[in-house]
Formats: structure tokens, sequence, C-alpha cells
């Protein structure tokens, strides 16, 4: 029953929402950011960000394992 009733709201969601305009028509002659960087090519990676990305593997390292890991022992009596 509440995905039917989810799945109908979607539905009128997406028909009650205007269509959106991706980009307006440019008449002047002079070419968009996006046209610029579309024209231009892929972009090159750099060393830098590889080694960014590396490094942000790192933090899988603070990802808790186990619910007793901690620097505090449990009181023992």
């Amino acid at each position: 029953m509440r995905t039917r009733w989810m799945l109908g709201m979607l539905v009128a969601a997406a028909f009650a929402a205007p269509a959106a305009q991706a980009q307006d028509t440019n008449d002047t002659g002079i070419r968009t950011e996006t046209q610029e960087r579309l024209r231009s090519g892929p972009p090159e990676i750099s060393w830098f960000d590889l080694l960014g990305a590396l490094g942000l593997l790192g933090l899988l390292g603070l990802k808790k394992e186990h619910g007793e890991d901690s620097y505090h022992p449990a009181s023992v009596e």
C-alpha cells in the first residue's frame, strides 16, 4: 500500500513539474562556458589529482570495524 502511494505521488509530481530548459539559445555569436569546455576536448588528468584520489582511500582506515574497537578498555569487575 505504501509503495503504491509513493509511486502515485512520484507520478503526480512528474506530471505537475514543468520541463526545464537546458540552456537559452545564444544569438550573439559569443560561445558560452559550456561550449568552450566542449570545444577544448577532454581535460588532462594531472598527477596531483591522482595522488589526491589515492589519499582519499586512506579515509577507509577511519571506519570503525567492530563495536569493541576503542582505546578505553572495559572495566573489569
